[in-house]
């Protein structure tokens, strides 16, 4: 059973709360550097995996996409995206991004935002948007950092008065379940190396581009003080790939 915690009352109160739900995609520490990732966007046919409130599908349309289509398993967040779009060339579409079953080549481009550590298998979805993107398609994704995965508490060690001492990196290693504590208790995620996100995409096909472990912009460093700590460990690694081979 895939678990949707998005759709868990307590838990999307508290998401709709995060600055990334209330500011869209100028809220998130990452944008700027998965926004520098994108290709061409104009007259493409985009793919979206785990779209949430739909802000990277309004934007590619902003940039002119000629379609996007949105996946993503919680109704809470479709129900969000839906009523903030108003463009036909959207399409909204509630399923498990697992169960994804795409027409051969038919995307110019996919995408995905902080979706993927909530995932068994990468290796299954790398196989999946290779399949269903034509050659020379770009795939872009950012994940949690494997560093902010390893370990199940993906929390700071603090001193004595509550001073964060450092990022504590355990059980690397040991790729797997998660069951940790993000907004709640009891969510699942899955650790995974960097090695192995490179692997995967390598054996579906892809040309590794570009990899990122961003730092918050300069612009969110003066406006939130808490971000200072964010240059201390990367929380997100934002990958692009490309279609080299044909499927098998």
């Amino acid at each position: 059973m895939k678990q949707n915690k998005y759709d868990d009352a307590n838990f999307f109160s508290a998401y709709k709360q995060m600055p990334r739900s209330i500011k869209g995609l100028e809220g998130a520490g990452e944008w700027h550097v998965f926004q520098s990732l994108l290709p061409e966007l104009r007259n493409k046919s985009v793919l979206d995996l785990g779209c949430g409130f739909g802000w990277h599908c309004r934007y590619v349309r902003e940039q002119q996409a000629a379609s996007v289509i949105g996946v993503d398993i919680s109704e809470n967040m479709l129900q969000k995206a839906r009523e903030q779009t108003a463009d036909p060339a959207i399409t909204y579409l509630q399923m498990p991004i697992e169960d994804i079953d795409f027409a051969p080549s038919q995307f110019d481009i996919a995408i995905s935002s902080l979706a993927f550590h909530y995932i068994r298998s990468f290796d299954a979805i790398c196989k999946k948007v290779h399949a269903c993107l034509k050659p020379g398609g770009a795939f872009i994704f950012s994940v949690e950092h494997p560093i902010f995965t390893s370990r199940k508490e993906q929390d700071w060690y603090f001193d004595d008065q509550g001073n964060r001492l450092h990022w504590p990196v355990d059980h690397y290693q040991s790729e797997g379940l998660r069951e940790t504590t993000f907004l709640t208790e009891n969510v699942v995620k899955y650790h995974r190396t960097i090695s192995t996100y490179f692997n995967d995409l390598i054996g579906a096909g892809f040309a590794v581009k570009a990899v990122n472990e961003p730092m918050p912009s300069n612009e969110m460093l003066q406006t939130d003080a808490a971000m200072k700590d964010e240059n201390r460990r990367p929380m997100f690694l934002i990958i692009s790939a490309e279609k080299t081979q044909v499927s098998s």
